[in-house]
């Protein structure tokens, strides 16, 4: 599934217009990244967390010429799955009754 694809599934579920769809999808992925780069955690129950985590520097071998060279430390967005999230994709969880938002 891709974004357009995603927006048009929150379009029908939520009983919006894609319009609104991309702007509360973007508007997530927006705030999600600028709690991230500010170092803070993004949880949502039952889905997972979203955190930044710390890749310490290392050397490394350039694979066309041999040469050793230097990677930097950097921060990496890291994503763990919650409970619910597992549950779904294993198909072992009771998706109850489909939600629909109505204007």
């Amino acid at each position: 599934m891709n974004k357009s694809e995603l927006i048009d599934a929150i379009a029908e579920s939520a009983d919006i217009s894609k319009a609104v769809a991309t702007l509360a999808l973007d508007a997530t992925i927006n705030t999600i990244k600028r709690a991230l780069k500010k170092g803070d955690t993004v949880t949502l129950v039952g889905f997972g967390t979203f955190k930044v985590g710390k890749r310490v520097a290392r050397s490394g071998r350039n694979p066309r010429t041999g040469a050793t060279i230097k990677i930097k430390a950097a921060k990496v967005p890291k994503f763990s799955a919650g409970k619910g999230l597992k549950s779904a994709v294993e198909g072992t969880d009771d998706p109850g009754p489909s939600i629909k938002f109505r204007r």
